[in-house]
């Protein structure tokens, strides 16, 4: 699986690295794992910079309905979303959906730009 994380409930931050090709059932994966943690209003760190979106349009509609609903649901945590240089525009772009939650969220290219600002977020 190209998707894995880390659930640290000392820290209350989900960090996840993707590497290679990521799926809608990669994300759906980690979704379910988050949401069954208890950590959906937990910070999040989502590098990014070694992957690559593998799912068509219909994939990503799905994505961000789930997206959707979990803001539906109640608060979401912050998220630090890392990626490559080469990704940032288009990726951005993407991110309309879930730009429009109630959360901090910010998108870098520097993966340790991203961890301080998550880190410097209340817990």
């Amino acid at each position: 699986m190209p998707l894995h994380w880390i659930i640290d409930s000392r820290t209350r931050l989900v960090t996840a690295t993707v590497e290679g090709d990521c799926t809608r059932s990669d994300v759906e994966a980690y979704l379910k794992a988050v949401d069954g943690g208890g950590a959906v209003a937990w910070r999040k760190l989502f590098d990014a910079r070694h992957g690559r979106p593998a799912m068509d349009h219909n994939d990503m509609l799905a994505v961000g309905t789930l997206f959707r609903g979990y803001h539906r649901r109640g608060p979401v945590g912050a998220l630090a979303l890392i990626v490559s240089e080469t990704h940032a525009e288009p990726i951005s772009r993407t991110l309309g959906i879930l730009a429009t939650a109630d959360r901090p969220m910010r998108l870098f290219t520097d993966l340790e730009k991203g961890r301080r600002w998550i880190e410097s977020l209340p817990a």
